[in-house]
């Protein structure tokens, strides 16, 4: 054991003086970096909370900042104008995604995770137009509404039953984000619990896979070690699991002898375009398999995550929440449910949302790039491969950009031009330029029309004895970030027809 621990030693300290004589016979002007330690770079300066340890470093290091994770740099962008130039300026250059362990593991041959050529712009194009186009998304509709109801209705009985005690309304979210995504993939949705806590614990697998750093991302030298003590075994576990699911709504597809062209769920629509001679790409069953898992892991985490967060808000701000039910209820006095043509009047509402994705964007640290060629950034140079986290909870705190940043004001959005659509880069929750995420439109119409609903349909208060000043609005660590606590909340009165 000892002779073990010396030679690992060893390989560190090499691994490290390498890396220093590498950096030191660069002659160009690298991005500043805090002082880092031996072996572990910057790691002890980093908390499980990374967006808010890169945001307190980025203020004493500036904008752009490279930390050094064990191995290897990484360039940390914190501000409006540095992420424009890696997602504008430099788009092309930065376009491409870094290799990493668990992620290469768990990532069937998707397009979040893909390299950047012709398979990742084919994969994109197949999801932007066949299965997240304008129109694709408003032949949605009526999925999305009908969900919306069944998730009033489960609220409406279990208010009644808990009678005055608090539900667990974050529950209720994910199981309808689940029942939402499953509809528009496999045109059916599910009313079991086991399958709800499976998908679920998938799910928050996945992210918190893919939020840690497995020993081979931050020493590659040492990657002969995953096997051992990475996080690998883990990640193949889940990948398994997603993998069995997929089987399972393809094959049932495949089995029902349907025609697959004309459906509207994603299966249908991967299969016909498989099995169409005439389509110009013959995409794998390994990468239908992918646009799945982009489906699943990235609609139903990031969507519950938004709708959870504004009800948090809303109930820490009676008056906001107020303000919302007036002009809720002032448009449909009427009837049970709001319906996507009166989300559509509803300024306030559209406010609340992007005043959400502002101060708690789902996914804090946009999905990592890596730079295919050197170039030149404020002054710095930026070296080939260099492997890149933009933060956007960090720009979204900008105080050159916004009034009283910290503070949750959707008020701020009211006459606004600001958006979340990639062009205005003190507001990037989807990100920005050809890495864009393409759900933006399905997964803010789902949330605008489930929020809608929430506040219409019923009044909502704390749980007895619980302050606002108590109320827990801490973040959780992971890669998407939700509340530290799970939203438990009273339903005072429910409104019904007149």
């Amino acid at each position: 054991m000892p002779l073990l621990c010396i030679l690992l030693l060893s390989i560190f300290i090499l691994c490290f003086s390498v890396m220093r004589r590498n950096f030191s016979k660069c002659p160009k002007k690298l991005p500043p970096s805090p002082p880092k330690l031996p072996l572990i770079g910057n790691l002890h300066q980093i908390s499980s909370l990374y967006h808010q340890s890169f945001y307190s470093l980025s203020q004493k290091y500036g904008p752009l900042m490279l930390l050094h994770f064990g191995e290897i740099p990484w360039l940390i962008v914190s501000s409006s104008d540095m992420a424009c130039a890696v997602m504008r300026t430099h788009d092309p250059t930065f376009a491409t995604r870094p290799f990493a362990v668990v992620s290469d593991i768990l990532r069937f041959r998707d397009m979040a995770f893909e390299p950047y050529g012709e398979d990742w712009r084919q994969l994109k194009k197949i999801f932007t137009i066949h299965l997240m186009s304008a129109k694709k998304i408003a032949s949605y509709k009526t999925i999305r509404e009908e969900q919306v109801g069944n998730l009033i209705a489960k609220i409406s009985n279990q208010a009644s039953i808990s009678s005055g005690n608090p539900i667990e309304l974050s529950k209720f979210l994910f199981s309808f984000m689940i029942d939402v995504i499953c509809r528009v993939v496999s045109g059916k949705f599910i009313m079991e619990e086991r399958r709800y806590a499976m998908i679920r614990e998938m799910v928050e697998e996945n992210f918190n896979l893919i939020g840690r750093f497995s020993i081979g991302d931050l020493f590659p030298s040492l990657s002969w070690l995953e096997g051992v003590i990475g996080l690998s075994r883990r990640a193949r576990r889940n990948r398994n699991k997603w993998d069995l699911l997929f089987e399972e709504l393809i094959q049932a597809h495949i089995e029902s002898g349907e025609n697959n062209e004309g459906q509207n769920n994603f299966v249908d629509i991967l299969l016909s375009l498989k099995n169409d001679p005439s389509f110009n790409f013959d995409f794998s069953m390994d990468q239908m398999k992918g646009l799945l898992a982009d489906a699943f892991a990235s609609g139903i985490d990031t969507t519950y995550i938004t709708i959870d967060w504004a009800m948090s808000e809303l109930i820490k701000n009676p008056k906001l929440m107020k303000k919302l039910q007036e002009e809720v209820r002032g448009i449909v006095k009427h009837g049970d449910m709001v319906r996507t043509e009166d989300v559509n009047q509803m300024s306030y509402l559209k406010a609340v949302v992007k005043e959400t994705l502002r101060l708690h964007p789902s996914i804090p640290l946009l999905l990592p790039r890596e730079s295919m060629d050197e170039c030149e950034i404020n002054g710095f140079t930026i070296p080939k491969g260099t492997k890149v986290l933009i933060n956007a909870w960090a720009i979204a705190r900008e105080a050159k950009s916004w009034e009283v940043p910290e503070k949750f004001m959707p008020e701020r959005f009211i006459g606004s031009q600001v958006d979340y659509k990639g062009n205005d880069f003190q507001l990037i929750p989807f990100g920005a330029g050809r890495r864009i995420c393409p759900g933006i439109l399905f997964g803010t119409a789902t949330a605008e029309l489930a929020l809608a609903n929430l506040i219409h349909r019923f009044d909502w208060e704390l749980p007895s004895g619980m302050t606002r000043e108590e109320f827990n609005m801490g973040d959780s660590p992971g890669f998407s970030v939700h509340r530290k606590d799970d939203l438990q909340l009273v339903v005072n009165n429910v409104h019904t027809s007149d």
